[in-house]
């Protein structure tokens, strides 16, 4: 049959439409999303008869199922479960920070129930919302004053946006850092209505430069903190001790945005430049933002600390309302933060710093159990347990490589570009690394909820010769 007549054999859609098998599917979805995925499976079909790909008209059945299939597509939510094998801990692009049980809990509760989310149970009347986070907070860092926004760009643009608008803030040159999305210090700056002034080079600044910027017109002092790149060798900066002594010589507010969130020491990866914000408030820093879902371990959100005048000035900022965030964040951030009054606890519980300080022999007992497990079950696929660096990620720590374990993955039946393909297209989707013609996934970041999934994924990938 040539080309021009298996055009003309395919079936039209209102013939279809009136098809038995067809009404059976209709019923089961939305009439409109059904004739939508049909149209889109037969211009598909003439597309693949024009490129001379298909030969023969499939059958009505075979039509109703792949529309089926593309109904299914449409309709199912784009943002899914995946396994995250790659060995960074705080993956951007796969959501950073797991969540803590009790967090978890939180969530549900504040989406099945009602919550005294604005309302003061004492004394029956309208309450504030950042008081659930707020006495934490308190407890946890002695600051005498904070407040949560949706992200800690938003938080650097409201703190310069209250505290400096129409003046100058002083910043080292080699600070003006970029985040992920092209954020921006010198952007959000020009946004927030505060003057950027710039002092000192990109390697190297000093007291003095700050120092001899200072005017009338100056309304902070900021530093913030390069975490997701470091400067090496011909390098100083001003430290958070110099910076306080400058601001309280002057009379001029002290902004630190630190940006990945730590609350307590972690020395045993060697974070030991890691700013604590609980030191530096507790050293007299003015205002500190960080993120929630870096190093936290909590739900995206920017945390502000400092003084109450500041933290109150920007409470009345009209934006925070704008920024303010919703009772699912507000209560899963809480209870991670209640984690945090026993370190033990919160390191045993906080999915992120668990991930970070696990021992790497609990790793290689994991990765022999699934290696062992997938060399029974499949016979299509070289396995080895290897030794690796995993990464904290999320624009954290860039320095820090903390030793890690996995499974090399080496398949006999596929290219590993098809093999790393398939993965990713499985109903739970499995991410790994491709090093050497070999798929690496490092158990630092597998879940143990995860290994029954990946295991059967790695079978589904393998089954057809492609």
């Amino acid at each position: 049959m040539t080309d021009k007549n298996l055009l003309r054999a395919i079936p039209k859609v209102d013939e279809i439409l009136k098809q038995r098998e067809w009404r059976e599917t209709v019923a089961l979805y939305p009439q409109g999303i059904a004739k939508d995925a049909l149209r889109l499976v037969l211009d598909e079909l003439r597309s693949a008869i024009k490129k001379g790909v298909v030969h023969s008209i499939p059958s009505l059945a075979s039509i109703i199922d792949a529309t089926k299939t593309r109904i299914n597509l449409s309709t199912a939510p784009g943002i899914k479960r995946v396994i995250n094998g790659t060995g960074v801990i705080i993956h951007t692009n796969l959501g950073r920070s797991l969540l803590a049980q009790s967090a978890i809990e939180a969530l549900h509760n504040a989406a099945c129930h009602y919550t005294n989310l604005e309302y003061d149970l004492d004394k029956g009347e309208r309450g504030d919302r950042y008081t659930h986070c707020t006495s934490i907070l308190k407890r946890l860092t002695h600051a005498e004053g904070s407040l949560v926004v949706n992200n800690n760009a938003a938080a650097v643009y409201l703190v310069l946006n209250t505290l400096a608008e129409g003046k100058e803030v002083i910043i080292s040159r080699g600070e003006l850092i970029e985040i992920g999305g092209s954020f921006r210090i010198p952007d959000v700056m020009k946004k927030s209505g505060a003057i950027l002034r710039e002092v000192g080079t990109t390697n190297r600044t000093y007291r003095e430069d700050y120092e001899k910027a200072i005017q009338d017109n100056t309304a902070l002092l900021m530093k913030a903190h390069t975490s997701n790149y470091r400067i090496k060798g011909f390098f100083h900066e001003i430290s958070a001790d110099e910076l306080i002594d400058l601001g309280k010589t002057y009379n001029k507010p002290i902004y630190f945005d630190t940006g990945s969130g730590l609350l307590i020491p972690l020395l045993e990866v060697s974070i030991h430049h890691e700013p604590s914000n609980i030191e530096l408030i507790e050293k007299g820093i003015d205002i500190v933002s960080f993120s929630g879902d870096k190093l936290l371990g909590a739900p995206q959100a920017g945390i502000i600390l400092g003084k109450a005048p500041y933290i109150e000035a920007m409470k009345k900022n009209p934006l925070a309302r704008a920024l303010r965030p919703d009772k699912f964040t507000l209560s899963a951030l809480e209870s991670t933060l209640l984690l945090y009054l026993d370190r033990e606890q919160a390191i045993r519980e906080i999915p992120t710093l668990r991930m970070i300080l696990e021992d790497k022999n609990v790793l290689l007992k994991r990765a022999r159990r699934i290696a062992r497990k997938v060399s029974e079950r499949l016979k299509r696929v070289t396995v080895s347990v290897i030794f690796t660096d995993a990464e904290v990620g999320g624009g954290t720590l860039p320095d820090v490589k903390i030793p890690s374990c996995g499974i090399a993955l080496k398949p006999h039946t596929h290219s590993i570009e098809s093999f790393e393909q398939k993965l990713r297209a499985l109903p739970v989707p499995v991410i790994g690394r491709i090093e050497k013609d070999t798929l690496i996934l490092d158990m630092r970041t597998i879940i143990a909820e995860d290994e029954t999934p990946l295991i059967d994924g790695l079978e589904t990938a393998l089954k057809d010769d492609t």
